[in-house]
């Protein structure tokens, strides 16, 4: 269940966004695996009309379960500025939303979170038009 078994989709769109932004973070955040720009470099890069409906996208509501509590938990991925977890919004830049972009539904991925490494499937996914 290693992550980089995963095939990571994303859209035109939010790659050229997530490339522009990770250009922007300090080096000891980026290029280190588990991490955002990790995860961009190794990105299968398709029109935005070609993405699965079900794959994980900024501003997707996503719905995992870590696998060893069996806890569930809901959330949107956004970009930093529009993270507020009140209203279960996480940034693209935490473990949980690196982890899980360019991912789709039915699909388990491992990830280091701060509290240790993590084990989560992917349960559902909603788009949301922003």
């Amino acid at each position: 269940m290693n992550n980089n078994k995963n095939l990571v989709i994303l859209g035109e769109n939010d790659f050229r966004l997530l490339k522009q932004f990770s250009e922007t973070l300090p080096s000891n955040i980026s290029g280190n695996e588990m991490t955002l720009s990790y995860e961009l470099n190794r990105a299968v890069v398709v029109d935005n009309n070609e993405l699965p409906e079900d794959s994980i996208r900024l501003n997707s509501i996503v719905k995992v379960r870590e696998l060893i509590s069996n806890k569930e938990l809901e959330f949107s991925i956004v970009m930093p500025a529009f993270a507020d977890i009140k209203q279960q919004k996480i940034s693209i830049l935490t473990p949980m939303g690196a982890a899980l972009i360019g991912l789709c539904k039915g699909e388990k991925v491992e990830w280091k979170m701060p509290a240790g490494m993590k084990k989560f499937e992917i349960l559902e996914v909603k788009q949301v038009t922003v």
